[in-house]
């Protein structure tokens, strides 16, 4: 048997189904960066993408069983990864709704300093529509192709194609109307 380090992830997998721990804790290890910075490029804050981290790790302990196996691994991680942190911005902004007007503005507009526009520019995706937003996470935010994009968040690739260019659009006034552009 090969050492945890040497096994790929199909048999680490294998193992974890079976309830090894050592091999669902090797997996976890292995995938910990990617899926903390997929969730920063959602969320954009540290604090919140260690939160989305440490909750796809415990939603991978009960969801392990029903890998499937059918695409790579690291997508059906973007997958959970993208519902956490969809969970998160729900959770957010149900928060944020129970705030008055001036703690809900000051938490929107607090988080990024004006003075670096790839943060205003990424700050801005974060306001996009979720479909839009999630295509260009994927797509610029993790250099994923459009067909790659398309399979992580389960529509068709001209429907990527689609989003992305709505969020172009959506996203040159943004920051026209923030004086960035």
């Amino acid at each position: 048997m090969l050492d945890d380090s040497e096994a790929s992830d199909a048999e680490l997998i294998g193992r974890a189904r079976g309830g090894d721990r050592g091999a669902f804790g090797k997996l976890v290890e292995r995938h910990y960066g990617f899926v903390y910075r997929a969730a920063y490029r959602w969320c954009g804050r540290k604090a919140d993408a260690e939160d989305i981290a440490q909750d796809v790790c415990v939603r991978l302990g009960r969801a392990i069983r029903d890998y499937q196996g059918n695409g790579a691994f690291t997508t059906w991680l973007y997958a959970m990864t993208l519902n956490a942190s969809r969970d998160m911005m729900r959770k957010r902004a149900r928060d944020t709704a129970k705030a008055d007007a001036y703690g809900a503005y000051a938490s929107i507009a607090g988080e990024v300093p004006a003075d670096d526009p790839a943060d205003a520019l990424w700050t801005a995706v974060r306001l996009l529509p979720d479909k839009q937003r999630d295509a260009v996470l994927l797509v610029y935010g993790e250099g994923l192709n459009h067909a790659a994009a398309a399979e992580v968040m389960a529509i068709s690739e001209t429907t990527v194609s689609w989003h992305i260019h709505e969020a172009k659009k959506r996203l040159k006034l943004l920051m026209r109307s923030a004086g960035e552009v």
